[in-house]
Parts: C-alpha cells; structure tokens; sequence
C-alpha cells in the first residue's frame, strides 16, 4: 500500500510550470474583523461573516483593478460562488478561527483551499475515525499520530473538496487523499470527481493546502508557480 497511485522520476522534484500561477493571499481574522466585546455570539459570527466577504472583495478588485459587489457573484448549483464577469477568473477562500486564506488564478481552474490553526484545539482520534479514509488512517497510525500529518490530510481534504465543488456530498472518508508524510505534494482521485493535484504549506501558525483541478498521469506532477502573500 503506497502514498501515490503513480510512479514518476520527478514526482518529488516537482516540475513547475511558471505560465500557470496561483496566487494565495493569507492574513489574520484579527487584521480583517474588528474585536468587539459587546457583540453578543451571533452578531459577531454575523460581523465576521460580512467582514470576510468584504475583505474577500477587496482583494479580488485589487487583482482584477475594477470595484466588486456582492451582486458580482453567484454560485453554482453545489453552491460554490463565481464572478458572472470573469468566468476565466478563478478563487476559493477559507478561514478558520483565527486566520484567512484567498487562492485564486487566471489559469487554474477549479481552485479549492483550506487554512486551519496548528494550535487548534481537535479530537485528532474522533475525527480521523470518522473523516479518514483507511488508507490515511493507517499511515497515520504508523505515524505515531503525528499532529502535522493529520493537517495535511484534513487541509487536503476540504481543499480538494472544495475544488470539486461538491461540498458535502462526497464523504470525507471516501477520499484517499494520500497524502505523504514528508513530501508536500500530491495527486488524488475519487470516480465522482475526477482527479485533483494539491500543494501543502506549513506555514508559521497554520497548515495551508491549495487544490486544483488535473490528470492521472505524471503530467499531473507539473505544478503551477504558486505565490504565497503572507501577513501572518
């Protein structure tokens, strides 16, 4: 039982194809959302939730030089939004408690990522028992249950998920992410989705994964020039 379904000599000396880029910009709940200790619960996950769309907006107008408005976007019928103007401009962002992540491309199509806090607080048994697939949850097992790998494989997951565009309606335990324990980077495919290639960034306080959408081949190991824009 490998790691890959795949044999290539540079599988782990990514070839990166500098036409295709992918730009993720990560920065701090805390820069985005005002603190406020009058906000009840509820009004300050509705505040986050504007805050995040606006700063969102932001970021995508700065890229594409015209002012977006909420009624720039739709989403399809999974729910996955899109610009109704620019169809060849692609995005997806995440947050998790405390930090944001924006990917986006003109090239990649697509896109899925996913930020999550190292220090996090997680039921690592729990929700590996219940979200892994077996084969991830061997390695992890053969691992010692270490705390990196477990990112890994969660981030890869919702990214490349996320990436699908079918949200909820694949099982997180029917995808074999096969994720590696050293090497970050990787191919995985599940019959309803297709195949997707995905990096891993470890960054200083979080575990950041980027999907998106590729082959089953050795071709698939040709990666884009992902640019990382880090305030954290």
């Amino acid at each position: 039982m490998g790691f890959f379904l795949l044999r290539c000599d540079y599988i782990f000396d990514q070839v990166i194809d500098v036409t295709r880029r992918i730009r993720v910009d990560v920065d701090t709940l805390e820069h985005i959302v005002p603190l406020s200790k009058v906000l009840d619960r509820k009004a300050k996950i509705q505040l986050q939730k504007q805050e995040v769309y606006r700063y969102r907006n932001q970021l995508l107008s700065e890229q594409l030089q015209i002012t977006l408005q909420q009624s720039d976007f739709s989403k399809t019928e999974y729910g996955k939004p899109h610009l109704i103007n620019f169809p060849k401009f692609y995005f997806n962002h995440s947050h998790s408690q405390k930090h944001y992540a924006l990917a986006s491309s003109m090239q990649m199509q697509d896109l899925g990522v996913d930020v999550e806090d190292l220090d996090r607080k997680v039921r690592f048994e729990a929700l590996a028992t219940h979200a892994f697939h077996p084969n991830e949850l061997q390695h992890w097992h053969v691992l010692e249950q270490d705390r990196n790998y477990w990112f890994k494989v969660w981030t890869t997951k919702e990214a490349v998920l996320k990436a699908a565009g079918l949200g909820v309606r694949l099982n997180l335990n029917e995808l074999d992410t096969r994720v590696h324990p050293v090497h970050d980077g990787g191919l995985c495919h599940h019959p309803l989705i297709g195949t997707f290639a995905y990096q891993n960034f470890h960054l200083a306080q979080v575990m950041l994964t980027v999907a998106w959408r590729s082959e089953a081949s050795c071709q698939g190991f040709t990666f884009p020039k992902i640019q990382i824009i880090s305030a954290v």
